[in-house]
């Protein structure tokens, strides 16, 4: 995870796109610039379509990556306002 904290984590799995999006947009938007925000799928195009989202959004990705065998997280560091 390169010792990064998150601020706050969200449990997604179950959910599909665009819900996967639409959560962490909303749970971001919450949250003060510079936060980290760990975001856990099970769904891998949600794996591949948060991540491109969020930076499309202006936020910075810092980690994807496959922590179990059916599930990813997704760590992002709120960046726009």
């Amino acid at each position: 995870m390169g010792g990064t904290q998150p601020d706050r984590e969200l449990d997604l799995k179950g959910e599909v796109c665009p819900y996967t999006f639409v959560k962490s947009k909303l749970a971001l938007e919450e949250m003060a610039l510079g936060e980290v925000l760990r975001v856990i799928v099970d769904n891998p195009g949600s794996a591949d379509n948060v991540p491109r989202s969020m930076e499309s959004e202006g936020h910075k990705v810092l980690d994807v990556s496959q922590v179990t065998e059916t599930d990813w997280q997704i760590l992002v560091q709120k960046a726009a306002g």
